[in-house]
């Protein structure tokens, strides 16, 4: 028997955590988390063996054989496989032009080589997953501060006071950030959690305040109100680098903490006693700007309040608060080389408008907003698009309406995609590309951004066990068809050695512990002039360019709709051991949760006859599907709530189908109700039937 350790990167979910992986007899047997981790790691993370090892994941190529969605598939080779979608590519930019290739993905920090490609290909059409998650959180950064949402990091474990607002920390679990702010509640922090039902993080509060759904933005402004009126904010820093107090501080009067405890249910003094423990902590605060913040009509103007209150209190750049983000430059090192820096930007415009159109200049263009690129698939302007290539992402499982959004896509001649598991998405494509789960696969060196940078490095710990590639083989074979010859590669160690390339780092390097840091100490950046990328150079209460496409930098609030009698409004999360849709089936996690349980306000079941254990109905658009109720008085009476990407229906998925409800067919069309401000999806503004089944 032969043993062997491999430092790599966990694939489970978006996070990324460093993870050691024990190899037997050269399979993958055991995973904990790395050393910087203590050990520690999620359940998702553990249980990336039975990914792995999981029959029911896609195993070769496949070529669709009858209607989209039928199931029938034709097995080929990877060479068979790559042909048909590159003379498919080809001959849609040929009649159509360059531009007429979309893609999406999950983002991340691996998508510099598969992003070159599509350069080299010469479409602008790159996107990410990001309108049915953060986009709102980055388009209120970019309108605060003039740079994105990871401009700044969380320095959790010298927090002071940490408020959780549409962030779940020990649900949707960042290993690290989660060990750090269990230290810092541990040295004494408290902890503030804003959220429509009790969560993980609730149980651990100092404060909680169940709040009616869709009431968010009415709280920041009040605690604004309360900052303001009782001068508890940072008079120095607010002078030296916030442009426009005023105008906030006239806008916030009416928005006092009594019209407050009227919109939200939390009391006016139990809110302003918030406000001075926020001042006592201050500026060691994080107000956490949120992760998912797909949710409400106004969730950008709660996210942009957010970054103002942590402004008010100073926390912007400070130790315990939100420093900036730390790049290699930052620490005297050089990054890593962009294969996109081989191709020229393409010359398009964005077919979603993002950064031309009337109303959206606002919007940040890098990923731009896949929901708006789908309505030139229907309606051919302002160009067609006519092929799709869905790279670790189903939008079928994100966005509302599986069968509106399937519409959406019928004048596609293609439809692929890349995927280590099956979807919604992967059922209905044109064409399976089957990605080697990340413990049989290598990828492209990470750069990992902080107080402390990194370069972070995964490396497989085992074979492939069926006919699947990784990412940066399946885009190397598309280059070479495309004869992109500059992103043809035989192995990996060139392409690791192409971004070390005048780093001052080998191979080598990464032996010990899978990652190179770039910095000794934690490095925390001064605010100085240049800090903030706005005309100003401060802190920016009005943004000119929101203002100029039609859109008020300080929203007025409007009063969100209360459900119609007999009905809830329908919310969603996380949970510790699933990854939205893409770990149902897995053998380890079904087996700990198969279903997302309903969960119900106590007074509420009980006017429907419910008790936590029953089997209960909830229907709205045509659909229906069951679950168990679990009912408490942790939720708030307007809304039930549902972990997402369960219910689904796949036959080649045995474990998950049938289990559990799919939230997101329960809001008709909802890919057209979107936030104008942040270009996210309105979520949770739909509403349901319940009962007892």
């Amino acid at each position: 028997m032969s043993k062997e350790y491999v430092n790599s990167i966990c694939g489970m979910c978006s996070v990324r955590c460093p993870i050691k992986v024990e190899v037997e007899d050269g399979k993958a047997r055991y995973i904990e988390g790395a050393k910087s981790l203590k050990g520690s790691l999620c359940p998702r993370g553990a249980a990336g063996t039975a990914l792995t090892f999981d029959e029911e994941r896609p195993q070769y190529p496949m070529i669709r054989q009858g209607e989209r969605g039928e199931g029938k598939w034709k097995q080929v080779s990877w060479d068979e496989a790559l042909d048909y979608v590159a003379d498919k590519l080809k001959a849609v930019q040929k009649e159509y032009g360059k531009d007429a290739v979309l893609f999406s993905d999950r983002g991340g920090p691996f998508r510099d080589f598969y992003r070159a490609f599509l350069r080299g290909i010469g479409t602008a059409n790159y996107n990410n997953h990001d309108s049915a998650c953060a986009r709102n959180v980055q388009n209120a950064a970019l309108s605060v501060f003039g740079f994105g949402r990871k401009g700044v990091s969380y320095d959790l474990g010298n927090c002071k006071h940490i408020v959780l607002q549409q962030r779940n920390i020990m649900e949707a679990i960042n290993v690290a950030e989660c060990n750090n702010a269990l230290n810092a509640l541990d040295k004494g922090a408290k902890l503030t959690v804003i959220d429509i039902r009790a969560n993980v993080p609730a149980t651990k509060a100092d404060n909680f305040f169940m709040i009616r759904p869709g009431t968010d933005y009415a709280f920041n402004l009040a605690v604004i109100h309360v900052l303001i009126n009782e001068e508890l904010y940072d008079k120095k820093f607010v002078a030296d680098w916030i442009d426009g107090l005023d105008t906030l501080k006239d806008f916030v009067q009416e928005y006092t903490p009594e019209w407050a405890e009227r919109e939200t249910g939390v009391s006016a003094e139990a809110l302003k006693a918030f406000c001075r423990e926020l001042a006592e902590a201050a500026p060691s605060v994080i107000w956490h700007p949120g992760w998912m913040t797909a949710r409400y009509a106004d969730s950008f103007y709660m996210t942009r309040t957010i970054y103002l209150i942590n402004a008010l209190l100073g926390s912007i750049g400070a130790k315990g608060g939100l420093p900036f983000m730390g790049k290699p430059g930052d620490v005297g090192a050089k990054g890593l080389q962009s294969f996109m820096n081989l191709y020229p930007k393409p010359e398009g415009k964005r077919v979603d408008g993002v950064g031309w159109m009337e109303g959206r200049k606002h919007y940040d263009a890098g990923p731009g907003l896949v929901n708006l690129a789908y309505e030139a698939i229907v309606t051919g302007e302002p160009y067609p698009i006519k092929a799709y290539i869905a790279q670790r992402h189903d939008p079928l499982m994100a966005f509302p309406d599986v069968a509106d959004v399937k519409s959406l896509w019928d004048n596609l001649d293609l439809l692929v995609a890349v995927t280590f598991s099956w979807s919604d998405t992967a059922w209905y494509a044109d064409v399976v590309l089957p990605i080697s789960p990340y413990l049989e696969r290598d990828d492209t060196i990470m750069t990992k951004n902080g107080p402390k940078p990194s370069f972070v490095m995964r490396k497989r710990a085992m074979e492939p066990i069926y006919d699947t590639k990784a990412i940066w083989e399946i885009y190397s074979g598309l280059a070479k068809r495309f004869g992109l010859d500059d992103l043809v590669y035989e192995n990996i160690e060139d392409i690791w050695k192409f971004q070390l390339e005048g780093t001052g780092y080998s191979i080598e390097d990464f032996a010990e512990t899978g990652s190179v840091a770039l910095a000794s100490e934690a490095v925390y950046k001064p605010v100085t002039d240049g800090s903030f990328k706005t005309p100003s150079g401060k802190i920016q209460v009005i943004d000119e360019k929101l203002e100029a496409d039609g859109l008020l930098s300080l929203k007025p609030y409007v009063s969100p709709e209360f459900p119609p009698e007999d009905k809830f409004r329908i919310t969603f999360g996380r949970c510790a051991l699933h990854t939205q849709g893409h770990t149902v089936n897995n053998a380890l996690l079904f087996e700990r949760m198969p279903e997302n349980k309903l969960w119900i306000n106590t007074e509420k079941a009980k006017g429907l006859g419910i008790e936590t254990g029953d089997r209960v109905s909830v229907s709205n658009n045509g659909y229906s599907a069951d679950t168990t109720a679990f009912v408490t008085d942790f939720v708030h009476p307007d809304a039930v709530f549902l972990v997402h990407g369960f219910g689904h229906t796949l036959p080649c998925e045995s474990r998950a189908k049938g289990h559990g409800i799919a939230d997101n067919e329960l809001m008709p069309k909802g890919i057209k109700k979107y936030d104008k401000g942040g270009g996210a999806i309105a979520m949770q503004e739909h509403f349901v039937t319940v009962a007892k089944a």
